[in-house]
């Protein structure tokens, strides 16, 4: 395992959409646990390959400690009509977070780390998370959640943390 270089905001590499994962062999499973290594250092609770540099639909979560879950490919099929705010940031704009709406609930279909098609429902963090991370693989920055007054503010604060830093 190797800790990889998290791009950092505004790089353009957070905001382009990733590519289908097709190959699940060698190259992948060490990516998979590169991710895993660099989030944990971050530290980060999730992670894509595109945080990397890696335009792969690849998703690194763990919420509770030594249980990280590997989703290839993932794609929400369903969102309830619940909404909830959460406390949401990112590995690459390390210091700055703001509460996100998004819906509590979802079912999710994604590939395990050999390629088996599964399907899961998720609420709580985990469904916040699981969102997060694949609007990071669309290309979706997790700040365009914000209203622009927000976000401006938010990008403020965060290039005041980088010239401290």
């Amino acid at each position: 395992m190797s800790i990889r270089p998290i791009l950092t905001f505004p790089h353009p590499g957070l905001r382009r959409p990733a590519e289908r994962v097709t190959d699940f062999g060698e190259a992948m499973q060490k990516l998979a646990q590169d991710l895993l290594a660099t989030m944990r250092d971050a530290p980060g609770i999730g992670i894509t390959a595109p945080h990397i540099g890696v335009p792969l639909r690849l998703v690194v979560i763990e919420i509770e400690p030594a249980a990280p879950r590997f989703c290839v490919n993932p794609e929400v099929e369903w969102s309830s009509s619940d909404l909830v705010r959460r406390e949401e940031g990112s590995v690459s704009m390390p210091g700055v977070s703001d509460e996100v709406e998004r819906p509590a609930s979802i079912r999710l279909r994604y590939q395990d780390m050999s390629g088996t098609v599964l399907n899961e429902e998720a609420s709580g963090l985990l469904a916040t998370c699981l969102q997060h991370e694949i609007d990071q693989l669309d290309g979706i920055f997790w700040i365009f959640r914000l209203s622009r007054l927000k976000r401006e503010r938010l990008v403020k604060r965060f290039e005041k943390l980088k010239r401290l830093g």
